[in-house]
């Protein structure tokens, strides 16, 4: 009986030092705009759009066109598991393209 408790006490503490890695995980997940989908993109503050399209583009031109643009993707339907950063390169290059027409 001995040996069952002994056991039974290892297979526990392992379990609980797993959940606890797993939690830490999922807790130390960044979650920046720049890198999630525009399903995050919908939810998030114009604040937060502004400095996600201010970072991801580099520059402080043409960025409320950007945020406008990206704001109508994510209106599309099913483009929520698109890539906020492949949005904003599609905006960027369109932005760029009509400028030097």
């Amino acid at each position: 009986m001995n040996f069952i408790k002994k056991y039974f006490k290892l297979l526990v503490g392992v379990a609980v030092l797993l959940l606890a890695l797993i939690v830490f995980f999922f807790a130390q997940r960044s979650n920046t705009l720049e890198t999630g989908f525009l399903k995050d993109w919908r939810a998030a503050s114009m604040d937060r759009r502004i400095a996600a399209a201010q970072i991801m583009t580099g520059a402080d031109r043409d960025v409320t066109l950007l945020v406008a643009c990206i704001d109508k993707m994510s209106a599309l339907p099913e483009s929520g598991e698109m890539a906020v950063r492949d949005a904003a390169s599609l905006c960027h290059t369109g932005i760029k393209l009509k400028e030097n027409i």
